[in-house]
């Protein structure tokens, strides 16, 4: 797009500056206070789903169907259906602009030299060390690229298979790097503020305190990477008469993945620090630091002498090219948000009425239905976001059932977890299944199965000691 020449179409000139709107009203909002700004997002959020709905894929509109059959079904059943309908537009814009500052960063890495050759490194390991190094290089590459981490050592990892002779070889070599990439990647969600699971779950839990929380959910993310390795390590192919792979300096050494470390320990250590120097939201704080991250990278990119030149040319691009180009991921982001922020208001008087909420059971059996209800939903096609929003109805109070947030945040994230790598309909397995050429059930059941399984009820085991022993 960045190319044409003319007049752009009305869609596309909108969406970027709308989206850049939306950002800032959320943003001023948390950082301000401003009531009317969260409503002013609230009212822009539907039109920008208008506006995306335009030029997005027959299948993705079935969401915008759902979301207007809610809409109508809360106009027949609720007397404060306008103030119910309102919230559930603003909670979502909520996540369209969070997911905006997110795409700032992936926009940024993108062209980053050293992020290219970061990845280069990582995929070109030999085989005594290849999982580990893609693991722990997938769950550093997933903090400022979410999704963008399978993306990018997806494509580098499968390039490098592509010149393996043996068919047979080169399949598992795939199977195998491409697993410790998703292993990797979900091991991030369990904590990163910058993913969505961490950012839901703090919306769903208000008292919940990051910083307090992130140690806890440490424990489960190690918890999901030793399991894979220890998985990998049992159960890799041995082929005899295969010569071992030695080391190769052609894509550098350690040293090449500084760059990414350093932005890791910038971008982490403002959260961090901001967070416990103000006591603000981490949500609130990446609003804002992860954008000027950016911003502060194009500039580093640019040549000498001309950076405020490149800098202004961009932006530019992400305003009017970037933003637009996530359509799709808008769309399905902000209406799972509202399909569930609404849907769960419709659901909680009828759930209530039923009896059928976790505070009857035990506080470690109540966190343990937590830990398998997203996976479960997965199966059923929803997305971990929608299928955790939807959840809140049932979703107890930590003090009815005698635990802290830190608890509940540490089931929630372990669900959404499992239901990222478990559910053929999740995007990390829509991914793994393009790059290695199967289908999406494939990699949900038979590759990662057995994973889910065992990773489920360690998480389980876990869950139910913080709860018995009053861990957290």
């Amino acid at each position: 797009m960045s190319g044409t020449t003319g007049p752009r179409p009305l869609d596309i000139a909108i969406l970027g500056p709308g989206i850049l709107l939306l950002w800032l009203l959320v943003t001023v909002n948390h950082w301000g206070g401003a009531t009317w700004a969260i409503q002013a997002a609230g009212i822009l959020f539907p039109f920008l789903i208008a506006v995306q709905a335009l030029k997005v894929r027959k299948g993705r509109l079935m969401f915008v169907a759902v979301g207007l059959a809610l809409i109508v079904l809360a106009i027949a059943t609720r007397d404060d259906w306008i103030m119910q309908v309102r919230a559930a537009f603003e909670r979502s814009a909520f996540i369209m602009a969070y997911f905006a500052a997110l795409a700032t960063l992936q926009h940024a890495a993108d062209t980053s030299p050293s992020i290219a050759r970061c990845g280069l490194f990582l995929a070109h390991q030999p085989p005594g060390r290849r999982y580990l190094a893609l693991t722990a290089g997938a769950h550093m590459f997933a903090v400022p690229l979410n999704y963008g981490a399978i993306a990018l050592l997806g494509s580098l990892s499968t390039a490098s298979a592509a010149d393996e002779p043996d068919e047979v070889v080169r399949n598992h070599r795939v199977r195998r790097m491409l697993l410790a990439i998703q292993r990797g990647f979900s091991g991030m969600l369990t904590w990163s503020p910058l993913a969505f699971a961490v950012v839901i779950a703090t919306v769903l839990l208000p008292d919940l305190v990051w910083a307090r929380a992130v140690p806890y959910a440490l424990i489960t993310s190690g918890l999901m990477i030793g399991i894979g390795w220890a998985l990998d390590t049992i159960f890799k192919p041995r082929i005899p008469g295969r010569p071992t792979m030695v080391a190769t300096s052609d894509y550098g050494t350690w040293a090449t993945i500084l760059p990414l470390l350093s932005l890791l320990v910038v971008l982490m250590g403002t959260a961090i620090g901001l967070h416990e120097a103000t006591g603000m939201r981490v949500t609130s704080i990446i609003l804002v630091i992860v954008p000027l991250i950016a911003v502060g990278w194009f500039a580093i990119q640019g040549p000498a002498g001309t950076r405020a030149g490149y800098l202004g040319q961009r932006t530019s691009k992400l305003v009017r090219d970037d933003l637009p180009g996530f359509r799709e991921e808008f769309l399905l982001m902000g209406m799972a948000g509202f399909i569930g922020a609404l849907g769960a208001t419709l659901l909680t008087p009828l759930v209530q009425s039923t009896g059928l909420t976790l505070d009857r059971l035990p506080a470690w059996a109540a966190l343990v239905a937590l830990v398998w209800l997203v996976p479960l939903g997965g199966q059923l096609g929803m997305s971990p976001l929608l299928a955790t929003t939807l959840m809140f109805p049932i979703i107890p109070h930590p003090e009815v059932i005698g635990v802290s947030s830190t608890a509940v945040f540490v089931a929630l994230t372990g669900g959404w977890t499992l239901g990222a790598i478990s559910s053929p309909f999740a995007a990390p397995t829509l991914l793994l299944a393009r790059f290695g050429s199967v289908p999406p059930r494939h990699v949900s059941w038979r590759w990662n199965g057995a994973y889910t399984i065992l990773s489920g009820l360690a998480i389980s085991a876990y869950v139910s000691a913080i709860a018995i022993f009053g861990l957290a």
